[in-house]
């Protein structure tokens, strides 16, 4: 589910403005067409860069004047959910990692497949959240995207 970059109301994917703020921008004058942007850099930019590690995010939620954009705010709470997510499954699958090296061979064979799908997949989600976040749009992770919806939101 995607969200105007200007007013924030939901609209379908692949789209960055409401109908509402295109009608607006194209009553405006020319230099009103360009990307959205806070300060020195372009929201879809910041929103990308918080991706980048947790450090970006947190300097963003933190620095002016990206704590006050709603779109960089979300991607960057996004990315800490999203973190301390991958956390958690990787200490719990070091833990069963720890259970299946008691059977012999098959253990240890299940334990690696299981830690390269969650090393690809993990890597899969984050180029889709740096690709979405630099395409201007609000995508949400089950669960996590919600969470940091709401943080988004409480300003």
């Amino acid at each position: 589910m995607a969200f105007c970059n200007s007013c924030g109301a939901q609209i379908p994917d692949g789209t960055t403005t409401c109908a509402a703020c295109a009608g607006r921008a194209a009553a405006a004058p020319p230099a009103a067409s360009a990307p959205a942007s806070t300060g020195g850099m372009a929201d879809n930019v910041a929103g990308m860069l918080a991706y980048v590690t947790i450090i970006p995010a947190i300097i963003f939620l933190v620095m002016e004047p990206y704590n006050k954009n709603r779109f960089v705010r979300f991607h960057a709470w996004q990315n800490i959910f999203f973190h301390g997510a991958w956390i958690v499954v990787w200490i719990a699958l070091m833990i069963l990692s720890a259970v299946l090296a008691f059977i012999p061979v098959l253990g240890h064979l299940v334990a690696f497949l299981l830690w390269m799908a969650l090393a690809i997949g993990g890597i899969v989600i984050w180029i889709i959240l740096l690709m979405k976040a630099n395409g201007g749009q609000m995508y949400k992770l089950p669960f996590i995207g919600d969470l940091a919806e709401k943080q988004a939101n409480a300003v």
